[in-house]
């Protein structure tokens, strides 16, 4: 499946992929780090939704969002204490 997410910065897009392949590590995934888009179908797994590779139009919008929220979730929780302890340094 491929990534349709836009970013504001494409350059960032390897930086981010780290980003969730750690904190989706950390929340106690197996996270391939050279795939860590791939920790979706471990969610979806868990919460027994039939994501496939391909082709996923017969998923529901509560589907997809039980799978992508606490992986989009988690990033936003980490990204935001990156930044608090950024502005604690300076």
């Amino acid at each position: 499946m491929a990534n349709r997410n836009k970013i504001l910065v494409p350059s960032a897009r390897d930086e981010l992929d780290k980003l969730k392949a750690r904190v989706m590590k950390e929340q106690g995934y197996n996270v391939d780090i050279n795939n860590p888009n791939d920790v979706k179908y471990e969610i979806a797994d868990e919460l027994s939704i039939p994501l496939n590779k391909g082709y996923n139009g017969k998923l529901t919008s509560e589907q997809a969002g039980k799978i992508g929220g606490p992986i989009g979730g988690n990033m936003v929780k980490e990204m935001i204490k990156m930044a608090q302890e950024q502005m604690m340094r300076k």
